[in-house]
């Protein structure tokens, strides 16, 4: 069987948790790294959204990350990071919904009309501080280990720490830190953030992972 494949951008948080789903998943995937500012045609031809992550299966076309992590784990959980409570589903909603909006405002305000970052960046903490609470328990959201909803939320609070790293780690949310810490210093975050040359019609093909 032709292996899917993974259209994925390096730096990008969604495409991030596409590819720690499928690392832990050991599906084996086409990767092709795709560069925002010179998109492939064979990439926009692929997505209806041209956007990334973007898996292509022999049977579907999944461009949302959450959707691909879902499939990567429903393929294979050996990890059991499906093995959560419902409440996960509910943390990785607000991650997706207003914590990632108020992240974009704060990250890139002058996009925006009317935008106080300032405002927006304290929005965006209220919901850390949430997670520093439960986090406060155990290493992990739901336990000593690693699941899904760590995972589909670690990207972008590494990418919302990474606006003013100094701010970030001067505020009260130790267990936050730690939990990100352990993200960032994981073998499993070194393996999703290879860099790979972007992708041209004709290259051999970069197995993943």
């Amino acid at each position: 069987m032709t292996p899917p494949v993974l259209w994925s951008f390096r730096r990008c948080p969604y495409a991030m948790r596409a590819r720690l789903a499928v690392a832990s998943s050991r599906v084996q995937t086409e990767l092709r790294e795709v560069v925002l500012r010179d998109k492939p045609q064979a990439f926009l031809e692929a997505s209806p959204s041209a956007t990334v992550p973007c898996l292509i299966t022999e049977t579907e076309v999944i461009d949302e990350s959450f959707d691909i992590m879902l499939w990567a784990l429903q393929q294979a959980d050996p990890e059991g990071w499906l093995d959560m409570p419902e409440d996960g589903l509910a943390l990785i909603e607000i991650c997706d919904g207003p914590f990632k909006t108020s992240l974009d405002h704060y990250k890139y305000p002058s996009r925006y009309d009317g935008i106080d970052a300032d405002a927006e960046r304290s929005s965006a903490g209220r919901f850390l501080k949430d997670l520093n609470t439960q986090l406060g328990r155990q290493a992990y959201l739901f336990g000593d280990t690693p699941k899904l909803a760590d995972m589909a939320i670690l990207p972008f609070a590494r990418q919302f720490a990474h606006v003013d790293l100094e701010w970030f780690e001067d505020q009260s949310w130790a267990a936050v830190l730690g939990w990100l810490d352990r993200f960032k210093s994981s073998d499993r975050f070194a393996g999703i953030m290879s860099k790979y040359p972007q992708w041209q019609p004709g290259d051999p093909v970069t197995s993943f992972p």
